[in-house]
């Protein structure tokens, strides 16, 4: 990526990230982590509904596919709406380590112009961990694995407690999310952006 700032440049003392035992395995699907997620839930209709899948070591792929709500210009998606696309990808890596965390910074370089109608190919991949930093990259191409970059990102993720959702988030849907009964959904409610 041009223009990365040291800031997302790992420390000397940063080591490779180690995928969870327990993580989904390479081609399992990972899911919304909320129904209401702008990035990956099913509950927002005019949201990304980005499908990401576990890949190999701590990567992951996804696809979403850029519709007439998701403009900017006429027929081509809003740049912001690109950047939800990789953050949420980003945000995926998360449930490979198995840990909480929130986007500390994202850097996105736009390539080219993506219009409605497009489907764009996400790969993200964990490059290094230091202590409580998560720091990774993704890349968007139109139309598949091998299609023209549009999209790159570098990001910093922060490790963070529950507390930090429960002592900011509104508390209806806190609660909500506390009640859920699949420990699983209750515990992923929690684990992407700030």
């Amino acid at each position: 990526m041009s223009g990365t700032t040291a800031a997302l440049t790992p420390p000397a003392d940063a080591i490779p990230p180690v995928r969870h035992p327990d993580a989904p395995a390479p081609g399992e699907l990972i899911g919304a982590h909320y129904e209401h997620c702008f990035g990956c839930g099913g509950g927002q209709a005019h949201g990304l509904h980005l499908a990401a899948r576990a890949g190999e070591g701590v990567a992951v792929t996804a696809e979403f596919t850029v519709r007439e709500a998701h403009q900017g210009a006429p027929g081509l998606a809003h740049g912001g709406v690109l950047a939800t696309a990789l953050d949420e990808t980003l945000g995926s890596l998360n449930w490979l380590l198995r840990v909480i965390a929130v986007t500390g910074r994202l850097e996105t370089d736009f390539v080219r112009a993506v219009p409605v109608g497009t489907v764009l190919f996400l790969e993200a991949e964990v490059t290094a961990v230091a202590g409580r930093k998560i720091y990774s990259t993704a890349t968007g191409r139109i139309g598949g694995p091998e299609g023209p970059v549009a999209v790159r990102a570098d990001a910093l993720f922060i490790e963070v407690k529950v507390d930090h959702f429960i002592d900011n988030g509104r508390s209806r849907e806190i609660q909500a999310a506390m009640n859920d009964p699949d420990q699983i959904r209750r515990a992923r409610a929690f684990e992407v952006n700030p």
